[in-house]
């Protein structure tokens, strides 16, 4: 069933759907990662319900442009009704399409992505039962790799990718970024509570960026 939320930011309200998977806590986390900048154009990869792009646009002034990518035709859909219902329809583009397919019109397109991707490597863990929530938490279709050039490929020289992952993956986050020319530059680890132990790892990366990271203090979401 679909459902209407207000955002909590001025009046902006965003389409959920109770069957279908829903964002976390973890989207709001990456969306106020980072500040935008003057002209800034923005892609949400693996968007969802749009709750990352449509956050992130709401907190902050400069935003030109925001594009949502999102592979399954259901969520898609239902980000255009969160466009429409907030009439954005003049800065807010949706593309269902995977990844790896995005259009070549995209090619350098954006200064700033935000990916809140799969996080489990596929065949890890519990199974799903539902396939469309097995896509947005397994690497069914979309592996890190995969991810991190389709980033690269679509970025500007010194456009910024920023992700929110688990953090016990980092270290191939880190592998798969450099491989991909995206140097880590801004990484912040995210607790339940304090001292407890980091559940998850927001990351951003510069296209040709120079060596040099930013660890901040640990986020406690709890």
């Amino acid at each position: 069933m679909q459902v209407i939320e207000s955002l909590l930011i001025g009046e902006y309200k965003i389409v959920q759907d109770t069957s279908l998977y829903r964002f976390t806590s973890d989207s709001v986390l990456l969306a106020r990662f980072l500040k935008a900048k003057k002209g800034e154009r923005v892609a949400d990869f693996c968007s969802g319900s749009g709750i990352v792009g449509l956050h992130f646009f709401a907190e902050n002034k400069g935003v030109e442009q925001v594009t949502l990518f999102e592979m399954q035709s259901a969520l898609a859909e239902m980000s255009r009704r969160t466009v429409a219902l907030n009439r954005l329809e003049e800065i807010f583009t949706v593309e269902n399409c995977r990844l790896q397919e995005i259009p070549a019109k995209y090619t350098e397109a954006f200064s700033l992505i935000l990916c809140n991707p799969p996080y489990e490597r596929e065949g890890a863990g519990a199974a799903q039962t539902a396939a469309d929530k097995a896509e947005a938490r397994r690497e069914r279709s979309l592996g890190l790799g995969e991810l991190c050039h389709a980033a690269a490929r679509c970025l500007k020289f010194g456009g910024r990718f920023a992700l929110v992952h688990r953090a016990d993956r980092l270290a191939e986050i880190v592998c798969a970024l450099r491989e991909c020319g995206l140097e880590p530059k801004k990484l912040q680890f995210v607790a339940g509570k304090e001292g407890a132990k980091p559940y998850a790892v927001l990351l951003s990366a510069v296209k040709g960026g120079k060596v040099g990271l930013d660890v901040l203090p640990a986020k406690i979401n709890g």
